[in-house]
């Protein structure tokens, strides 16, 4: 019988979510909260798995933040694994009674935990955060950048990524597993044609999904 590890790497390697929203005014696609469950849900059944979703309202400083927690839970032994993500309400939209905007806030939260949780890279996603209208010098200073970090990320690998991925999958109980995640997320036969974008991607996942229950 799977453990609860196995189960999550499983779901996140089947798991497909496409941008099929499009918002209008930046033109670009995106993903919702809802469209991850939407998803989720037929994966999860064939797993004998469930998810759930809570929120809590935090005071950091002078403001107020709502935190989301996504537990994938094991059904058939009870395991769980949480992960939880930050976002604090924006003053500047208008629009919007509260209700709405601690909604939307939520929502924006609880689609980042959902990532999180089931690897899920949302980098190009900003249905909620993307500001428009930025200044042309600004813009390119930003493309040179992303420039930049597109020819590091296209990059192999290197061999203390590769090191610490093993020994995140060897503490963790995906040894045996990872071959076969990699081959089906990245296409990769071997860990060493990974580029240092999926291997930092791996890394992040890995680290988020917690220590090994004994």
């Amino acid at each position: 019988m799977a453990n609860v590890y196995e189960k999550l790497l499983n779901i996140q390697s089947k798991l497909i979510v496409p941008k099929d929203n499009i918002n209008e005014f930046g033109g670009y696609k995106y993903r919702s909260c809802e469209d991850i469950l939407e998803s989720l849900k037929p994966i999860l059944a064939e797993n004998k798995a469930a998810v759930t979703i809570t929120d809590e309202m935090i005071l950091i400083g002078e403001r107020y933040y709502v935190k989301s927690t996504a537990t994938f839970i094991d059904t058939e032994k009870g395991e769980k694994i949480e992960v939880s993500a930050y976002a604090r309400e924006d003053e500047r939209k208008k629009g919007m009674d509260l209700s709405q905007l601690t909604g939307s806030t939520s929502s924006y939260a609880r689609k980042y935990a959902l990532n999180g949780l089931f690897a899920i890279d949302d980098t190009k996603d900003s249905d909620y955060t993307n500001k428009h209208g930025k200044e042309q010098g600004q813009a390119k200073d930003n493309k040179k950048d992303k420039d930049k970090q597109a020819i590091v990320d296209a990059s192999l690998a290197s061999d203390k990524q590769l090191n610490f991925i093993y020994k995140l999958s060897e503490q963790k109980g995906f040894v045996k597993t990872m071959p076969g995640y990699i081959k089906q997320t990245y296409g990769k036969d071997t860990s060493r044609a990974l580029t240092k974008k999926e291997a930092s991607e791996i890394i992040k996942m890995l680290q988020e999904i917690g220590e090994k229950q004994e």
